[in-house]
């Protein structure tokens, strides 16, 4: 990459980024703004019906009806989830360290907390279940996130961790290619996990990994390929993403862990 060869844990195939911490920083600029990461008007439907899926998935993980689910979004930005659990009448809360981004949110009337999670006040075992979209990928410390997580989450609770495959498919067909490792087209993507290493984490930080799902796989970003090849390339892939999430090595990765249950 233009920072510099990725490194690579021996142990768990972790792959990080030698971005300099100004390059970082500057990257992470974009996020800051009253709009955030709000989907566009054309996937807006699309997105609500995925995040409806999921909570209602963490919902029956956690025992709960979905109307009784405590839930934190972690890195919220400006509200996307947490405005489709509000459609649900879930009592959804966020904490967005971006400040614009936190106050976009909250003039939609949403919960958010400007911070990060280690330093906002929220009590032991305050939450069902936590997410975290897209945003693993920035921390220089996930280990110090999941322990933030662990203690906000009741016993028995649901952390569910969203973020690309290193190990996928696509990261193999696409390599130094793979837009996802690069900094300018991605800020702040800094740490690039796999499923190993997402069990890594969970293991070091108290979780239970309950499943690990990864789907789909690319072998050209749009701008890389001609119509033709990109139409072609589409059509292979698409064929090869049963195999790829029957395999583990799907791109799109979700990670559901859960803070064991207090002894009886």
């Amino acid at each position: 990459m233009p920072e510099g060869a990725l490194l690579r844990c021996t142990e768990c195939g972790q792959w990080i980024s030698q971005a300099s911490p100004e390059r970082y920083a500057d990257s992470m600029r974009e996020f800051d703004t009253e709009q955030g990461t709000a989907p566009n008007a054309a996937s807006l439907q699309r997105r609500h019906a995925l995040a409806a899926q999921r909570i209602e998935r963490l919902a029956h993980l956690a025992g709960c009806a979905p109307s009784a689910l405590r839930l934190l979004d972690i890195g919220c930005s400006s509200g996307a989830f947490l405005e489709a659990a509000r459609t649900l009448q879930v009592p959804a809360r966020g904490v967005e360290p971006a400040p614009a981004a936190a106050a976009g949110a909250r003039a939609k009337g949403l919960d958010v907390v400007t911070g990060t999670l280690g330093g906002a006040a929220f009590e032991p075992g305050s939450f069902d279940a936590a997410t975290l979209f897209e945003v693993i990928e920035h921390l220089q410390d996930a280990l110090a996130l999941a322990h933030d997580v662990f203690r906000v989450l009741r016993p028995g609770g649901i952390w569910l961790v969203g973020t690309a495959n290193a190990a996928s498919w696509t990261a193999a067909l696409m390599g130094a290619r793979w837009q996802y490792l690069d900094i300018a087209s991605h800020g702040g993507h800094v740490s690039f996990f796999n499923p190993r290493s997402i069990e890594t984490l969970a293991t070091r930080s108290g979780f239970t990994v309950e499943r690990i799902d990864t789907r789909n796989v690319r072998a050209f970003e749009r701008r890389q390929a001609s119509a033709p090849v990109y139409t072609l390339a589409k059509l292979g892939t698409e064929l090869l993403s049963p195999l790829a999430r029957a395999a583990g090595r799907g791109h799109d990765m979700l990670a559901w862990l859960r803070k064991p249950a207090a002894p009886a």
